[in-house]
């Protein structure tokens, strides 16, 4: 009973702890800001919000906070030594990667960076910095990063999981500048989640100390123990033109899985072998950095999925609790014919619902290439083109660039997608010719 009750003690103050750390609710506010950007960019490209901000910030908060309860669990068996310094030095490191691209805000970032830093830091003579440079030095060389990168590693894998949970729901259609500057439709899958951690740390302390011997610490447990609320954000980034949300999820989530295990086999390895941290350090980056590449390559080098088809139109998007999803229209499937008439443009399926003004009745080719029939009456104040987003044709008014989204990207979203003011004159490939712009 004495020992349960110190262990409710040691989450109640590492609980208040946590809520008294800013990088809590700035993480909070970053998440918010993306998800604002993503409605904003919808606004401008479509006209019409598909999403929520608000609901979408408290899923992810929802997420986070059950990845870090299942990561804290776990934690307790591996120990991860921090102490206040060195949850300081990640924050430091991530925020100082995240003012060049918004996806650096990753502890595999952080904790591969300061893993390098520290290597460089130990080839130094003692005392080669006084005051403050000598406190940070300190803290560098005090830091445990085989820890650290353990628990990058066991973040990934938690991130694994919350992606094929939640990645398909976060995606969001964009038109993009595709090859030769011809638009195509694709999705943003864009997503950071706060994680509240309460991680091990070794202490001096007047209760009992712990039952078993962690992974990470060595003879430092044997004379006690305390908890440490530590926030951190995971994240993911991917962007497809080929693949449905669903299929290019798993993909990215099984890859993610991959990545986590052999970041959390090399920090072992370098637990129990020294010399190999630096090379751990250099793992977790540069492979995260690969994965990344290697998605953007398999899509430059596939056929875009969501374009204008020579027959009918493309469905890029069905909004919310519109006519086309109780009509169980999906993106990805071709309308061909509306109420008898084929439709080849937006203006002649507009023409084609105006025939009959309060029913309709659609032919779709579905993703399976068979066509199927759906009917439904139309009332007034309904969506004028039944809710779908549809790919883009040569006359998209915006289009933007894959890109990275730099920090001041979250506080200026409406500057990501501009206009084709000039789409109406004609290039040497006959196109019209636009100014990609930076998402």
């Amino acid at each position: 009973m004495d020992l349960l009750m110190e262990w409710l003690s040691n989450f109640a103050k590492a609980g208040a702890e946590l809520l008294l750390q800013p990088f809590y609710y700035i993480s909070i506010i970053l998440i918010a800001l993306q998800y604002r950007r993503q409605v904003l960019l919808e606004r401008k490209l479509f006209h019409v919000r598909l999403n929520r901000w608000g609901l979408q910030t408290w899923r992810t908060f929802l997420g986070g906070l059950l990845a870090g309860i299942g990561v804290s669990i776990v934690s307790l068996f591996l120990g991860m030594n921090l102490s206040i310094e060195g949850v300081l030095l990640i924050w430091g490191a991530s925020i100082l990667l995240m003012l060049f691209k918004v996806r650096y805000l990753c502890l595999a970032y952080a904790a591969g960076l300061l893993g390098v830093v520290q290597f460089v830091v130990n080839r130094l003579p003692e005392g080669a910095a006084t005051g403050f440079g000598a406190d940070l030095l300190g803290a560098i060389r005090d830091l445990n990063v085989p820890a650290l990168l353990a628990l990058a590693g066991l973040l990934h894998i938690a991130e694994a999981l919350l992606v094929r949970w939640q990645g398909a729901s976060f995606a969001g259609p964009l038109f993009y500048e595709g090859k030769r500057g011809r638009p195509v439709g694709g999705y943003q899958m864009q997503s950071l989640w706060p994680v509240p951690l309460f991680l091990l740390i070794p202490a001096h302390t007047t209760g009992s100390v712990l039952p078993w011997t962690p992974v990470f610490g060595g003879d430092g447990w044997l004379e006690g123990f305390a908890l440490a609320g530590l926030p951190v954000m995971i994240g993911f980034s991917e962007m497809t033109t080929s693949l449905l949300p669903k299929a290019k999820v798993k993909l990215t989530s099984s890859r993610l899985l991959f990545y986590g295990l052999l970041v959390l086999g090399a920090a072992l390895l370098a637990r129990w072998f020294s010399g190999f941290t630096l090379a751990a350090a250099l793992l977790a980056f540069v492979l995260h950095e690969g994965l990344i590449w290697y998605s953007r390559f398999e899509e430059q080098n596939r056929s875009p999925f969501f374009v204008h088809p020579d027959r009918g139109l493309k469905v890029l998007a069905v909004l919310p609790e519109s006519p086309a999803k109780e009509l169980g229209i999906a993106a990805g499937e071709t309308i061909v014919r509306v109420n008898g008439a084929a439709v080849n443009t937006k203006e002649e399926l507009h023409e084609a619902l105006r025939m009959n003004p309060a029913f309709c009745k659609l032919e779709v080719l579905n993703l399976a290439g068979e066509i199927k029939f759906a009917q439904r009456a139309i009332y007034a104040g309904e969506h004028h083109q039944l809710g779908v987003v549809l790919a883009p044709d040569e006359d998209a008014p915006a289009v933007i660039r894959p890109g990275a989204v730099s920090l001041l990207g979250l506080f200026a979203p409406k500057r990501s997608a501009e206009p084709r003011s000039d789409r109406g004159s004609q290039g040497p490939s006959g196109r019209g010719q636009e100014k990609p712009a930076e998402l």
